[in-house]
């Protein structure tokens, strides 16, 4: 009878873990179009992480748009496709592919270029009554300046946890968003970022043209092609690795649950030289 007992615990131990293991969730983008589509929306990894909205975005060059952002609210557009130009009021700021661009003013015009289609994800962050004043406090150029960059052109850091063959670049300082803060890794296989956990932040990635690796989290782990988006389980042991030959290329994005977290961003090692 107890050997029974045992067996039948165990059954229920196990699918117990089946039903609630960690998992990963991925949605791949959308970028092969219908030729009758001139625009496309559609919002990815719903309620993965409380008052941030991901949208990912297309618009053929017949079909320019006009954006606006909320009171209240701070939007990133990364565009990772096709060629374009975002317009804020009588300035035009060109846009290629892998491109950050911030307004911090409330409405703009995005155009995409002739016989071009422009794909873009749109992070919409709600701010908090904290970052709210934590943005008074904040350079006057971070919070009222158009802020815009190509991946490639932004500074460059090192980490303990990935191999000196790793390109890693901040695309967008902490300085900018209260308890936001992103950037780009690149390299090629075979290679890897070492395990580490982080449950002071959430964290999306998002993967850039040629991207082709597989990303752990403790006992899951899913491949990440290029031009899908992920979500980090919050304070997962995870690591990310690339076989020979293929590449590693995507953005982290940091989602801090508290000012306090932003420590994490000191393991970033930028060179006196930048």
């Amino acid at each position: 009878m107890k050997k029974r007992i045992t067996t039948i615990t165990l059954l229920v131990l196990s699918l117990f873990t089946t039903l609630y293991s960690q998992e990963i969730p991925i949605e791949n983008l959308e970028t092969q179009l219908s030729d009758n589509t001139q625009q496309y929306s559609k919002s990815i990894l719903v309620n993965e992480i409380k008052d941030i909205d991901v949208e990912h975005i297309a618009l053929t060059s017949k079909n320019p748009i006009l954006d606006y952002n909320k009171d209240g609210y701070k939007t990133i557009y990364l565009f990772v496709k096709g060629n374009g130009s975002v317009i804020v009021q009588d300035s035009i700021y060109d846009i290629v592919p892998e491109t950050i661009f911030l307004p911090n003013i409330k409405d703009i015009t995005i155009k995409t270029a002739e016989k071009d289609t422009l794909h873009y994800v749109k992070i919409t962050s709600k701010l908090t009554a904290q970052d709210l004043l934590d943005l008074k406090e904040f350079p006057a150029e971070s919070t009222q300046n158009v802020y815009y960059a190509k991946f490639t052109d932004c500074v460059p850091y090192t980490e303990p946890i990935k191999s000196p063959n790793t390109v890693s670049r901040t695309i967008l300082p902490n300085k900018i968003i209260p308890r936001i803060a992103m950037g780009t890794v690149q390299t090629k296989g075979p290679d890897e970022v070492g395990a580490h956990k982080h449950p002071m932040l959430e964290q999306l990635f998002l993967g850039l043209s040629e991207n082709n690796c597989v990303v752990f989290a403790d006992d899951a782990k899913v491949n990440f092609p290029q031009h899908s988006m992920l979500h980090i389980p919050l304070g997962s042991s995870h690591s990310v690795t690339v076989d020979k030959d293929e590449v590693l290329y995507y953005v982290w994005m940091d989602f801090f649950l508290d000012k306090k977290g932003e420590e994490w961003l000191k393991t970033h090692n930028v060179s006196d030289d930048n």
